[in-house]
């Protein structure tokens, strides 16, 4: 009986064919996990935590000073933290801020920080948000100076809108 000689192994087709498989689930996954959107929610998750800190370190040196870093007037706006030099540092040597808050946070991140006073014992914080999941946020629902935005904002209604802010106040 004549034996033929047997190879094991693969075929190029099979191969082929695997490797087709595996680059459509890759390409699968990477439209479930988006990972640009990703970035955008760790981005915008880094501004609400800096957004919070500030917004709780002004309401510390409100309870213990009786007004704001900026005084007792009935109107203040800043167009990002970043410009609030002076405060920031008041801020900090009164014990409400580390230290290093203008270097952990970011300037590009500060800058993205709009502070409103309308009231001497009222402050809003707010950010702009850039994920879908901070837009879609029930705190995103507000203008730059913490003011429930009635007519719709953008990003929750499919009709327009106007741009919606994420404040902590």
């Amino acid at each position: 009986m004549n034996t033929a000689h047997l190879k094991k192994g693969f075929t190029l087709i099979e191969l082929l064919i695997v490797i087709a498989l595996l680059g459509a689930l890759a390409v699968g996954l990477l439209a479930t996990i988006d990972p640009f959107e990703q970035l955008k929610k760790g981005r915008d998750t880094s501004l609400r935590n800096t957004t919070a800190e500030f917004y709780n370190a002004n309401l510390r040196y409100y309870a213990t000073k009786g007004n704001f870093p900026w005084g007792t007037s009935s109107s203040f706006t800043a167009s990002g933290v970043d410009t609030m030099g002076s405060y920031v540092t008041d801020l900090i040597n009164a014990g409400e801020l580390k230290n290093r808050f203008m270097d952990l946070a970011g300037t590009g991140n500060l800058a993205k920080v709009l502070v409103t006073s309308t009231a001497p014992e009222h402050m809003a914080v707010c950010f702009k948000p850039e994920s879908k999941s901070f837009q879609i946020d029930t705190n995103t629902t507000y203008s730059t100076d913490g003011a429930v935005v009635s007519s719709g904002c953008k990003s929750q209604t499919s009709t327009g809108g106007t741009d919606c802010y994420f404040c902590v106040q």
